[in-house]
């Protein structure tokens, strides 16, 4: 069995605020469902862990985060530090794992890097996510090359089969930016999530709350 409740959370790069977005849904969603957040694959654990940040930022108790998966100490794409540490990402049996997962509640699954970033040498983080069965949020940056790189993002997932729910904006507000996506990604933003100073969790909370999904279309792939 495949989760098929929840929402998996892909980036148009590295670095352009997964683990934050992440954060936002689990202060979002729970309000519709129980929620769970899971990583999958990280890489670089020795220098960060989006699990510890999400349980933070998301006000998580033990029962919403999911802390098994593949760890891997350096910060480069999943296949190429699993190469370099002596094995091999199996798919299989992160798939098999959140099969044998309560039925019950909903996923907030995060990537790694993008879309097309190597799992291993035949398997992408897209072809996890259709084995997953979850429709996608995309994390995009607001700045200069996000209409480009958010458009080759949305046109990866589309042409895989894959379900795009929305868009979510990280930075400082650029109206034509959204609007351009909206119009030629023929999607919709869900939030535009500004630079938060300090991030904290009730700041975080706030905005989750106040501006993200604004009309609750994410409801219906939580329950």
């Amino acid at each position: 069995m495949k989760p098929s409740k929840g929402l998996f959370v892909t980036g148009t790069d590295t670095n352009v605020g997964k683990t934050v977005v992440s954060a936002a849904l689990m202060h979002r969603c729970r309000i519709d469902a129980a929620v769970r957040y899971w990583k999958p694959i990280q890489t670089g654990i020795e220098e960060s862990d989006d699990t510890v940040d999400v349980a933070r930022l998301g006000t998580c108790d033990t029962s919403e985060v999911v802390r098994w998966g593949v760890r891997l100490p350096l910060p480069v794409s999943p296949h190429l530090a699993a190469r370099l540490n002596g094995n091999t990402i199996d798919m299989r049996t992160l798939v098999e794992f959140a099969a044998r997962q309560p039925a019950d509640g909903a996923w907030i699954v995060e990537g790694a890097g993008g879309v097309l970033v190597p799992i291993n040498e035949t398997e992408t983080m897209a072809d996890l996510i259709a084995a997953l069965n979850l429709p996608v949020v995309v994390a995009a940056r607001t700045s200069l090359g996000t209409i480009n790189h958010t458009l080759l993002t949305l046109e990866a997932l589309r042409g895989r089969g894959l379900h795009v729910t929305g868009v979510i904006m990280v930075g400082d507000a650029n109206p034509d930016n959204r609007e351009a996506i909206e119009r030629y990604g023929r999607t919709r933003v869900l939030g535009e999530l500004p630079w938060l100073t300090p991030l904290t969790p009730a700041a975080l909370s706030e905005w989750a709350l106040s501006s993200l999904d604004r009309d609750g279309r994410l409801s219906e792939h939580l329950r």
